[in-house]
This record gives structure tokens, C-alpha cells and sequence, in this order.
């Protein structure tokens, strides 16, 4: 199970989006961000967030709480998803 931010927002933000820091618990292993362009769209990125599933709660809480922290910066938006892996999908359906 990983939990995935992807935000984007207008170049124009760019300096506003870089000030803004926070440090991860070590609970939480963060991979990325990775940065794109999209013409029309600006910046956008997208983090992976693992983590023992059992800090389910308490990951969910820090990581929107990380992205909310751009509130307020021009363009900026945000999604935040939960994934699970194959074995975890198919243990849900019953097929594992």
C-alpha cells in the first residue's frame, strides 16, 4: 500500500511552491517529488509515499496535511490517493 500526491501548479508559483518545506517522519519513506511540464498546465509532480500499513491513519493525516500547506498559492491544486499492490487488490475481491 503506498499513498500518492500528485499536485500541479502555473510556473508562475514556482518560487511561492519551493519555499514551502516539511520535514517526513521516519515512518513514511517518500520517493520523489518527480517534476514535469505541461504546456497550459505549468509544474506538476507526483510523490510516492510507503509506509507500514499498519500507520495507515497516521500517514493519511501527515500527508494531506502536507500537501494543504500550498493552500493559498496561486493555481495550486492536489489530489491524494491511496494505492494498494496486486496481492493487496486481490485479497479484496477474494482471490488471494
Amino acid at each position: 500500500m503506498v499513498i500518492i500526491g500528485m499536485i500541479s501548479f502555473p510556473t508562475e508559483s514556482s518560487k511561492e511552491m519551493g519555499r514551502c518545506f516539511m520535514e517526513i517522519p521516519p515512518y513514511i519513506s517518500k520517493k520523489g517529488p518527480y517534476f514535469s511540464s505541461e504546456l497550459g498546465v505549468g509544474i506538476k509532480t507526483i510523490s510516492i509515499f510507503e509506509f507500514d500499513p499498519a500507520k495507515l491513519a497516521e500517514a493519511t493525516e501527515f500527508i494531506n496535511d502536507y500537501y494543504a500547506r500550498y493552500i493559498g498559492v496561486p493555481g495550486y491544486t492536489y489530489t491524494v490517493g491511496t494505492w494498494l499492490d496486486a496481492s493487496e487488490a486481490l485479497k479484496l475481491v477474494g482471490l488471494c
